[in-house]
């Protein structure tokens, strides 16, 4: 999961991309880029691995100057967490080509061998990322006049959604003509655009993963990009839209509720505050209903995503409501952390139970979901030590069972609490004395209620059922093998010593 951020002004856009950044810091903490196009036409780029306030100080803000740019933060899927695939991407035939994506492609092997081959292209790392670039870059690429039209970037992309297979939201910057936005036909990752008039005359615009990042820069929330629709305006800030022939079911990842979102964006015409308030009482109901049997002293949250839902639990429950943890609100998120082991040695760094909440009570923890394990045991683990007579966990997301293919990083069956374990396993394995998952009905129900028209979400991480219907065994078994902890830990140590070998050649 990463997060995309395009900005056109008739201003320098250093600092309001830099600030976009920082509110969609949740959606990436492996690395940050910054790219804009100076009044002579040239990229002005600055990337590293960390965050926001780290990658970008003075000297870096001072040197992206221009009128439009786009950013990035990421956390790794596709690929490592090497710098060397931190975003933006470039290239510089045609016309010059920048672009940042948030999602993952399916299909990267096979267009990496037909970008090669076909168009004699070469992409330099392993992400997906770098290859949508080069394919868009071999579309534009297909037309020999100079600028190009409108007309002809919708064709590019229209080429694009047919040639590539997965979740894209996707932002570009074409030298000497202006912003594209795209988003993949089923609208599987989020975009939103915004606009902000200046002077009553002219109008900038702003392209991002979240609405908050419009909120927060003062630009007015417009709409969400469609599933399939590319939005172009030029360097001069005329604004054109087209809905692509390609738009297929709209079908939005439900996890970005349940978990990945800020609470106070609105998605899809659904406020991620409603739902996770709505979550919980979906949850609480079936806790008054299945479980009537459990003592219950005290409803705590494991913070932070998860309080919204807790508070309505408890308050279905008629049960003390209670903040039993302490944040260190200096270590990032355990879940989008790129390894395991990096995982497991935040959890007590990040969070501090509250003995007086916990000593000799029965205590219902309530948590977003549960995805690896790793963090609920070691909580658990803790709750414990403080004097937790019992300890229910309560869920408000259903169990992860199936990998993510679509951005966000659940690769791998087995490293999944769940997989292939019933409840009361689950429990077991994590040390709760009772167990209790949200029904995917109910998860489905309480996100669909801020927007009725919504049918559909990607649910594959509990369902198994993939929107793309090209996700085969073997393709699973391919992401075992190239994105398991294992192997991300074994491929960034390797890029670490090839990089400190360039390092000392120089």
């Amino acid at each position: 999961m990463c997060g995309v951020v395009g900005v056109v002004g008739f201003s320098p856009v250093n600092q309001s991309i830099y600030d976009a950044l920082t509110v969609l810091q949740h959606r990436g903490q492996d690395a940050a880029g910054i790219v804009t196009i100076d009044e002579n036409d040239y990229f002005r780029l600055r990337k590293a691995n960390g965050l926001v306030k780290d990658v970008f100080q003075a000297q870096h803000m001072q040197r992206l100057v221009g009128n439009i740019g786009i950013g990035h933060v990421r956390y790794p899927t596709a690929g490592s967490s090497s710098v060397s695939e931190a975003q933006p991407f470039y290239v510089n035939s045609p016309y010059g080509i920048t672009l940042a994506h948030n999602g993952n492609l399916i299909n990267t092997d096979e267009l990496r061998n037909n970008i090669l081959k076909q168009a004699r292209r070469h992409v330099n790392t392993r992400s997906d990322s770098e290859v949508l670039l080069n394919i868009l870059a071999s579309e534009l690429d297909k037309f020999t006049y100079y600028p190009l039209t409108p007309d002809n970037i919708f064709a590019a992309i229209d080429q694009v959604h047919k040639t590539i297979s997965g979740a894209y939201a996707c932002v570009a910057m074409v030298i000497g003509h202006g912003l594209i936005a795209f988003r993949d036909p089923h609208g599987i990752r989020p975009l939103v655009i915004g606009k902000r008039v200046i002077n009553d005359q002219q109008t900038e615009y702003m392209v991002a993963s979240e609405s908050v990042a419009l909120d927060t820069l003062d630009f007015e929330f417009v709409r969400d990009v469609e599933p399939g629709e590319t939005i172009y305006i030029s360097q001069n800030g005329q604004f054109h839209s087209k809905q692509s022939k390609r738009k297929l079911s709209f079908c939005p990842c439900i996890f970005e509720y349940v978990y990945f979102a800020r609470p106070d964006s609105l998605m899809n015409g659904i406020s991620v505050y409603q739902s996770r308030i709505l979550m919980g009482q979906k949850l609480g109901q079936k806790i008054a209903r299945e479980w009537q049997d459990l003592d219950i002293d005290v409803v705590i949250p494991i913070p932070e995503t998860s309080c919204d839902a807790a508070l309505e639990i408890a308050r279905i429950l008629n049960k003390p409501y209670r903040q039993g943890f302490v944040k260190n609100r200096y270590v990032g998120r355990t879940f989008i952390m790129p390894g395991q082991r990096d995982r497991q040695l935040s959890v007590r760094r990040k969070l501090n139970a509250n003995r007086i909440e916990f000593e000799g009570k029965n205590v219902l923890l309530v948590d977003d979901s549960i995805v690896r394990g790793t963090t609920s045991q070691q909580i658990l683990e803790m709750v414990r030590l403080v004097g937790a007579k019992k300890i229910y966990l309560a869920s408000a997301a259903p169990e992860i069972r199936y990998p993510n293919v679509y951005g966000i990083d659940m690769p791998v069956a087995h490293e999944l609490i769940a997989y292939n374990r019933s409840v009361t396993e689950i429990a077991q394995a994590i040390g709760a004395d009772r167990l209790i998952f949200q029904d995917l009905n109910d998860l489905i129900d309480a996100v669909k209620e801020g927007n009725p028209q919504l049918v559909q979400f990607e649910c594959s991480v509990f369902d198994g059922k993939y929107i793309t219907h090209d996700v085969s065994d073997s393709y699973l078994t391919h992401l075992k093998h190239a994105r398991g902890d294992t192997n991300k830990h074994l491929q960034n140590n390797k890029e670490a010593e090839n990089l400190e070998i360039y390092n000392v050649g120089q």
